[in-house]
């Protein structure tokens, strides 16, 4: 990596980041330097055979996880983070950055009227946004915040990254990302830029990294969109490992390096803790071999505790003409030839989705009437509906003590209006009950956003409380 970024740099990277021969904390340097050892510690990890399913990046994060993708080479790589970091440096001063204990929706209604000069740096949290911009600006709506007893701290920085402060340097930082090569992938990745699960081909648009430098880091949309909960941070600190505990409470998040404490130790530490939860780590790396040590002077009680992971046994549904829908209970999706419909498919047993026994009524288990609202807004996704006008209820889709339901969501051809039809059914797993296809709910998807609500205050306003103390004796007892 250093010798890709010492010539862009003009100095030797290795020597600023360990023998003090430049400024490290000037942003021209300080992100080339990020960027080398996310890199270094991703190759690191690879080593040992650990192998990520989704990729999430914070701001220089993102332009190593589009390298280690091969959505960009190493010396184009090191061409746009040293061109990114050179233009911002060369931005005037003035711009700060100040982290505030506040959600996205309190902060912005602050920023109307000031969109040339403060916005939102990042969402790093429920409760955590970054603003940055001009001073005044910024210190003016921290201010705001202090005085409600909120926390405010600003960050170290030497400039106002994701702000309109950056617009200055987009043209020739467009002209740079421009002359790059770009490589397409279908790696899942969750976007700081949008917030969303995609793939790594969204990395390979010059026009992303030019808002990438201006948007602000939606870091906790891009952590509830991964769809998983165990994370590996890759920096040069533990920052993000407490954020993202902050945002999935479930989640398990492992740092490979933090501050002041021995890189070695807290690496093989890591590998450990991935090690006990489940993940393939090779150690052959480490210990050649394995090594000897006494055996125990008692009998081994062969007797597993670890609880199992549930494993999933579909294939690669691509391979046979449809699209993997990245849904828990949906496997796939295929668009019928003959006119604009869609059906959705999935495989729903205790085997596969063991959490679902939890939800039973007088011993039977049943998927919740929740789930399938669920199934049905991911067919609005898909299909640009993204608005459930009514969902009907027929019959409770029952999961059957061994084996499975096979499960459709049908999604009809727009009418004049817009709306498309939706269907739930079910049948048992490979007909073999001789059961056929039962319809769970029926429902109308719309074009349009739905409603957002804000759960701040529990109940809300003009809501009625309605005890279910006794609604499942009452509906055993029909």
């Amino acid at each position: 990596m250093c010798v890709a970024l010492d010539p862009l740099l003009g100095v030797s990277l290795r020597d600023v980041v360990f023998d003090g021969a430049g400024d490290l904390d000037q942003t021209g340097l300080t992100q080339p330097a990020v960027f080398a050892v996310e890199v270094a510690l991703f190759r690191l990890a690879e080593s040992f055979g650990v192998k990520p399913s989704v990729f999430v990046g914070h701001s220089v994060g993102e332009i190593a996880a589009a390298h280690v993708t091969g959505v960009l080479s190493l010396a184009d790589a090191a061409k746009l983070v040293a061109a990114r970091g050179r233009l911002m440096q060369a931005l005037p001063a003035g711009g700060v950055m100040v982290s505030v204990q506040a959600t996205e929706a309190e902060v912005l209604p602050l920023l109307a009227g000031r969109d040339d000069q403060v916005g939102v740096g990042a969402v790093n949290g429920p409760t955590s946004v970054v603003l940055s911009g001009a001073e005044a600006a910024v210190e003016e709506i921290a201010e705001h915040f202090r005085e409600l007893g909120r926390k405010t701290k600003r960050l170290s920085v030497s400039h106002a990254f994701h702000s309109p402060l950056m617009a200055p340097m987009l043209d020739e930082f467009r002209a740079v990302v421009a002359g790059l090569s770009f490589t397409a992938s279908d790696i899942p990745v969750a976007s700081t830029v949008t917030g969303e699960l995609t793939t790594a081909s969204v990395w390979a648009d010059p026009d992303y990294w030019v808002e990438h430098v201006r948007a602000g880091v939606r870091f906790a949309d891009a952590v509830l969109a991964s769809g998983v909960s165990m994370f590996v941070e890759i920096g040069p600190d533990a920052i993000l490992t407490a954020l993202t505990g902050q945002i999935l409470e479930e989640a398990t998040a492992i740092p490979l390096v933090r501050k002041d404490r021995d890189a070695e130790l807290t690496f093989t530490t890591a590998l450990g803790n991935l090690w006990a939860r489940g993940i393939t780590v090779d150690f052959t790396t480490l210990l050649a071999g394995g090594r000897r040590i006494d055996l125990p002077t008692y009998a081994f009680q062969h007797e597993r505790y670890w609880l199992e992971a549930a494993r999933r046994t579909a294939g690669d549904v691509a391979s046979v003409g449809q699209t993997a829908t990245n849904h828990p209970l949906l496997g796939a999706a295929v668009a019928l030839a003959d006119e604009d419909r869609l059906l959705f498919t999935g495989r729903i047993g205790l085997d596969t989705h063991p959490w679902l026994a939890d939800h039973a009524v007088g011993g039977t288990v049943i998927v919740p009437g929740v789930a399938l609202v669920d199934l049905v807004l991911r067919a609005g996704e898909e299909t640009q509906s993204r608005l459930l006008e009514e969902l009907t209820l027929q019959a409770p889709l029952v999961l059957p003590t061994t084996g499975a339901v096979q499960v459709q969501v049908s999604v009809a051809a727009p009418d004049p209006s817009g709306r498309r039809a939706v269907t739930v059914h079910s049948r048992g797993d490979a007909h073999l009950d001789g059961q056929g296809w039962i319809t769970h709910a029926t429902g109308v998807l719309a074009d349009g956003q739905p409603p957002q609500f804000q759960l701040t205050e529990w109940p809300p306003v003009g809501a009625e409380v309605v005890s279910v103390d006794e609604l499942y004796d009452g509906l055993a007892a029909v």
